[in-house]
C-alpha cells in the first residue's frame, strides 16, 4: 500500500511526525519513505510493507497529511500502474520532460569515433531544433576483437560539444560502475555542460548488481533496454530493481527480440508492446528502431524499414526514440549499415511528427467515442 502525502509535506511537519509515529506502532508493518523534489513542489510517498490486506483504505485516507491511498495490486510495486492510481507519469531532467504523454528524439552516433563526427552530428541536431542525442562511449560487443568504444577518453570533448550546441541530454550506455564515476568526473570538469541519461543495454538487463548500483544514485535518469532473450515480465522486473533502490526516473526501452523469426531484420520488432508497458507501469517507453531493424533496406514505396518501424512505435504512443545517424556510415566503427544519413534527419523528424499527430488524433477519437457511448443518466436524475 502507498500513502501519497499532501504536496510539500516535509519531515519537520507535525502531521508528518504524527503519521510516522502512528505507522511505527502498527504490528507487522514496516515503512519506506520516498521523496521526489520537483521544480515546483516536493512529493512524498510512504510505502507500507507487510500484511496490508487487512488495512482499510478509508482508515488510511483519514490519517494526517495523507492525500491519496493506493493499494498495490501488481508485481511492479514502485513503477507499476496500480488500480485507481491516476497520478501524472513524468519526470524532468536538465530542462527536458520525460513522461507517458511526451515524445523526445535521441538521434546520434551509436558509438563515438571521431571528434569531427561528434561535432557534425550535434551541429545538425541544433540546426533541426533538437536538444537530445545518443553518444556511445562504452560499447559491449559480441566479439572481444570488435571496437569497444573510446571510453572516458572521449567524454570531455563529447560533453563540451554538447554544451556548445545546446544538447541538454545524452543517452550513454554504461557497463560497469566505474563508468558512472568517469561520467561524473568528466561532467564536473566540463562545468556540467550537458546532462546524461544512463543506458543499461540489453546484455546487462539482468546484471542485478549493476542495476542496484545505478538505482542507488539519483543524479541521472536511466534508460533500461529490454533483454533480447527474456520475457517482458522479466525485463520489467529489472526496471523494478532500479526503482526499488531509489531511482524512479526510468525509461523502458524496446529494441527488438533476438530470434530468426524477425529475419531479414536484425531483431523481431516488438513495438506492439509500447501500449502494454504504458498500461502495466508508469514508465515512459522508448523505441530503438535502428537495433530492431539493423539495415537500410527500403520498401517499394521508397520508405526505409527503419522509418516504417519508427512510425509503428510512435503511432502506438512511444515517448522516446533512440535512433542511429552518422555523418559517414561507411566509416562508422559500430553499426554503420543501420545508420541513417545526415541529410535524412529533417525527413526523419517530419515523418515522426506526422505519426505523432496521427497518434494524438487516435487518442482524441477514442476519448470522444468513450464519451458518446457512456450511458445517459435517467431523466429523473437529470431533472434533479
Amino acid at each position: 500500500m502507498i500513502l501519497v502525502l499532501s504536496p510539500d509535506t516535509g519531515p519537520e511537519s507535525p502531521d508528518y511526525k504524527q503519521l510516522l509515529a502512528y505507522l511505527a506502532n502498527m504490528p507487522g508493518i514496516s515503512t519506506r519513505v520516498r521523496t521526489e523534489v520537483g521544480s515546483e513542489q516536493t512529493l512524498t510517498e510512504v510505502y507500507l510493507i507487510g500484511n496490508t490486506k487487512a488495512l482499510l483504505v478509508e482508515d488510511m485516507q483519514n490519517l494526517p497529511c495523507v492525500e491519496q491511498v493506493v493499494r498495490i495490486s501488481e508485481e511492479y510495486r514502485v513503477l507499476g500502474r496500480h488500480k485507481d492510481d491516476h497520478r501524472p507519469t513524468y519526470f524532468d531532467y536538465n530542462g527536458v520532460r520525460f513522461g507517458q504523454d511526451t515524445l523526445n528524439v535521441f538521434a546520434g552516433l551509436c558509438a563515438v569515433d571521431t571528434l569531427e563526427h561528434v561535432e557534425l552530428m550535434m551541429q545538425a541536431l541544433r540546426d533541426n531544433g533538437q536538444v537530445c542525442t545518443r553518444m556511445g562511449a562504452y560499447k559491449p560487443r559480441t566479439s572481444p576483437y570488435s571496437f569497444q568504444g573510446h571510453g572516458k577518453a572521449c567524454l570531455p570533448y563529447v560533453f563540451e560539444l554538447a554544451g556548445k550546441y545546446g544538447i541538454r541530454v545524452i543517452a550513454m550506455e554504461i557497463t560497469h560502475e566505474s563508468h558512472l564515476e568517469e561520467i561524473c568526473d568528466a561532467l564536473y570538469r566540463t562545468g556540467n555542460a550537458t546532462g546524461v541519461i544512463l543506458q543499461i543495454g540489453t546484455r546487462n538487463t539482468q546484471n542485478f548488481e549493476l542495476l542496484k548500483i545505478v538505482g542507488r544514485q539519483q543524479d541521472f535518469p536511466v534508460l533500461l533496454k529490454r533483454g533480447f532473450g527474456i520475457t517482458l515480465d522479466e525485463s520489467l522486473n529489472a526496471a523494478e530493481y532500479l526503482a526499488s533502490e531509489g531511482n524512479r526516473k526510468v525509461v523502458f526501452g524496446l529494441r527488438g527480440m533476438k530470434t530468426n523469426m524477425g529475419d531479414p531484420h536484425r531483431n523481431f520488432v516488438d513495438f506492439a508492446h509500447v501500449p502494454v508497458v504504458k498500461r502495466l507501469t508508469r514508465m515512459p517507453v522508448c523505441i530503438d528502431p535502428s537495433h530492431s531493424v539493423g539495415m537500410r533496406a527500403a520498401s517499394p514505396d521508397g520508405i526505409l524499414d527503419i522509418m516504417h518501424a519508427t512510425v509503428q512505435g510512435v503511432i502506438a504512443g512511444a515517448n522516446m526514440i533512440l535512433v542511429d545517424f552518422h555523418p559517414a556510415p561507411g566509416k562508422a566503427l559500430v553499426d554503420g549499415p543501420q545508420a541513417l544519413l545526415m541529410r535524412e534527419l529533417p525527413l526523419f523528424l517530419e515523418d515522426v511528427a506526422i505519426a505523432r499527430k496521427a497518434y494524438e488524433q487516435r487518442v482524441a477519437l477514442a476519448q470522444r467515442y468513450q464519451e458518446d457511448t457512456e450511458p445517459a443518466l435517467p431523466s429523473s436524475v437529470q431533472s434533479a
